[in-house]
């Protein structure tokens, strides 16, 4: 019988292989549009209709230089489209054109099907658990990163 610090180190090299798993399946989408996974990120932000460049390079600890770069590549392959804010003309409304909603659209049906391939036939009282105990741990983590939410 394993010990109980044995018991968590396999938990975390699963949890580690999930994350790796989930990363290279999300880069895999992404190139599947011709697109890097932050331009993906921007994409959906944009889609929101709430999108801050600002904010974004806040919330995902990267420089406004990268964001800036991000938009000006999906800006000139026309999946986005910038205008002028109502009431300050320093501020920039972003949206998606006719060509960025495909692309999301395309990138949302693909997602859609793998993951109904691969958690469709889940029993619920298992993801449950599951999502109860990651919602647990990832408390945990930001806790101990002293991470605010």
């Amino acid at each position: 019988m394993a010990t109980r610090t044995e018991t968590t180190h396999r938990a975390i090299e699963v949890l580690q292989r999930l994350s790796d798993l989930v990363s290279e399946r999300r880069e895999e989408i992404a190139r599947g549009a011709d697109l890097s996974v932050p331009q993906w990120r921007v994409l959906e932000e944009i889609a929101t209709e709430h999108f801050m460049p600002s904010l974004f390079a806040r919330r995902r600890a990267v420089s406004p230089a990268a964001v800036s770069k991000l938009i000006r590549g999906l800006l000139e392959r026309k999946l986005i489209r910038a205008t002028i804010a109502d009431g300050d003309r320093r501020q920039r409304t972003y949206e998606l054109t006719a060509a960025g909603r495909r692309t999301l659209d395309g990138i949302r049906e693909t997602r859609g099907r793998a993951i109904d391939a691969i958690w469709r036939d889940l029993p619920v009282s298992e993801l449950n658990r599951f999502a109860v105990f990651g919602e647990t741990l990832a408390t945990r983590l930001e806790a101990l990163l002293g991470v605010e939410v």
